[in-house]
């Protein structure tokens, strides 16, 4: 007789202390495989995500852009774009139905001079040429992606005479 621990045996001679560690480690190694599982997927959804926002990101940053165009293209102080102000318009509607801009109002800078001058466009006599500042506020968007970027725009407008002298 042996003077270890007690044996226990089932009816096939199987010691019965190991019976259950197979499924235990069974169980283990299908909670592993599960968790690797759910990393990959939202790994993958956020990728997905991800790159959905940043087209949608480009698509508002093209349709700004083209507002900005458009806005240098048609600005005149006298008038001051109050026609095209506040007022969405499409991009492409063919191509691009989604893709919007929308110019805001066109004003004076609130800081820094309000003209600077031009070199070269100096005349004799006092006179002196310049550019007057003016700012606004483009901003593009894309309704399929739900996004927009709005870029603040300054512009310089002349040459104008910017003396101070009065004539």
């Amino acid at each position: 007789m042996r003077s270890s621990s007690i044996e226990k045996k089932d009816a096939g001679g199987r010691d019965t202390r190991r019976a259950g560690f197979a499924l235990v480690t069974a169980i283990l190694a299908i909670m592993i495989l599960i968790a690797l599982g759910y990393l990959a997927v939202s790994v993958s959804t956020g990728d997905l995500k991800i790159s959905s926002r940043i087209v949608g990101e480009k698509k508002a940053l093209a349709a700004a852009e083209t507002g900005i165009h458009r806005m240098l293209q048609d600005f005149d102080p006298a008038t001051m774009l109050v026609d095209k102000v506040n007022t969405p318009y499409q991009v492409d509607a063919a191509a691009d139905p989604s893709s919007r801009y929308v110019i805001s109002a066109v004003g004076r800078p609130t800081s820094g001079p309000d003209a600077l001058p031009l070199t070269g466009y100096s005349i004799g006599g006092g006179q002196q040429w310049g550019q007057r500042r003016y700012s606004c506020t483009v901003t593009g968007s894309n309704t399929t992606y739900d996004t927009s970027v709005a870029i603040d725009v300054g512009m310089g407008f002349g040459p104008i005479e910017i003396t101070t002298m009065s004539r």
